[in-house]
């Protein structure tokens, strides 16, 4: 699975450097984007982390409740560490009083962590199969345009040069292809994976549901943003059970 995780890991990549360049330009249309990735992000978690889980539990001998602890874990972990580190856009108003450069750097350093992690679960998941693997993968490049947005923003805001913010955007983009190529360093043992895809999944549920689809209806609630969330979820569900058929 080692090029299928330096795939896709490019394809992360591609993903956090275009989007960060097209939303500033496009910043004022991406809430339609935003509203179909939450809806992927979604149906990624519905229809391959979760049965994948209950299939893991089945066939380990695992308690399933373990991996949904691990769940509400890291539901809950990645919102604080969020909240910690300042990196949720919808409070850039908080800071107006206070444009600092090295307040927007260090929310991009955050964010570049964040990739870095996004990487690692890219290589878990081809660990666990390559099914697995392509839904991980595409929840990451479904939000890696928020990652490649939000590094652009809150650079920018605070003050900083547009060549500082490029560097830092790039900075983002590799991010996920270094943690994924670390994952080619070490292998987890099957309950480790059990426990990682039910951590993965609850942090996925957090970005769709907490920052994503309310920043996109924030822009525009209709029965349109709802129908692009709608469609995600079925995209998600034909691309990774054509992916499982495939194998």
């Amino acid at each position: 699975m080692d090029s299928y995780t330096a795939l896709f890991a490019l394809a992360a990549f591609a993903s956090v450097l275009i989007w960060g360049f097209v939303s500033l330009r496009f910043k004022d249309r991406l809430h339609f984007v935003m509203a179909f990735s939450a809806g992927v992000l979604l149906g990624i978690v519905s229809f391959e982390l979760l049965p994948e889980i209950f299939e893991l539990a089945h066939e380990g001998g695992y308690e399933a409740s373990h991996a949904m602890l691990a769940l509400v874990w890291g539901f809950l972990a990645f919102h604080f560490l969020e909240k910690a580190v300042l990196i949720h856009h919808n409070h850039e108003s908080d800071y107006a009083n206070h444009h600092h450069p090295h307040v927007g750097a260090a929310s991009s350093l955050a964010l570049i962590g964040h990739s870095f992690v996004d990487g690692i679960g890219i290589g878990l998941g081809f660990q666990v199969d390559p099914a697995v693997g392509f839904a991980v993968a595409l929840a990451v490049i479904a939000h890696g345009f928020t990652d490649g947005m939000n590094t652009v923003t809150f650079m920018l805001t605070h003050k900083n040069t547009a060549n500082r913010t490029k560097k830092f955007l790039f900075a983002n983009a590799v991010a996920p292809v270094a943690g994924a190529l670390s994952t080619l360093l070490f292998t987890l043992p099957e309950y480790g994976l059990f426990l990682y895809l039910g951590a993965f999944a609850g942090i996925v549920l957090y970005i769709g549901a907490s920052d994503i689809l309310p920043e996109a209806h924030s822009k525009e609630s209709s029965y349109r943003m709802i129908a692009l969330t709608a469609s995600g979820s079925a995209f998600a569900y034909f691309a990774v059970n054509l992916v499982a058929h495939g194998h």
